[in-house]
């Protein structure tokens, strides 16, 4: 009896939302023991995006989102690296102590927080600039049809 009606006065239950934590803690801890360093480049590479997820607590992580998915992208060529060159750790602490590999990462996580943050300020904008424009063609058309069947302008028109 999960559900109650609520016409009886009770209250009714939320279905129970199940958590893939503990799926991902053990996904990352197999990755950590079978790949070393490839999770030691990741980790460093991807650390801007590991805070915006801790930090970010809006519904769907628009910035936690955007920000991974350009540190991913900027991750791509590091790794490959990694994987070609023997996949060792020298490698991997050379890669991720590289200030070109991990400045472009973390700028591409830069790029995308400021994606997150300017987006939604641009599409407010055309929205608005579109919602102007097609109020001033309406006044125009209601201006020409007044002319049109001489008829009085509205109250509060100039």
């Amino acid at each position: 009896m999960a559900k109650r009606k609520a016409a009886t006065g009770l209250v009714t239950r939320q279905p129970r939302q199940h958590s893939l934590t503990w799926l991902q803690g053990l996904l990352c801890g197999a990755m950590v023991t079978l790949a070393t360093p490839t999770a030691l480049l990741l980790g460093v590479i991807l650390g801007p995006a590991l805070l915006a997820v801790l930090l970010d607590h809006e519904p769907g992580r628009p910035r936690a989102r955007s920000i991974a998915l350009c540190s991913m992208a900027a991750a791509v060529d590091p790794v490959r690296a990694l994987w070609t060159s023997g996949h060792s750790m020298a490698v991997a602490t050379a890669l991720a102590g590289n200030v070109r590999v991990v400045g472009t990462a973390w700028t591409a996580a830069a790029a995308g927080w400021l994606l997150a943050e300017i987006t939604p300020i641009v599409v407010r904008m055309a929205l608005e600039a579109l919602s102007i424009a097609r109020a001033a063609r309406l006044r125009a058309e209601r201006a020409r049809l007044v002319e049109a069947w001489t008829l009085e302008a509205p109250h509060g028109d100039q």
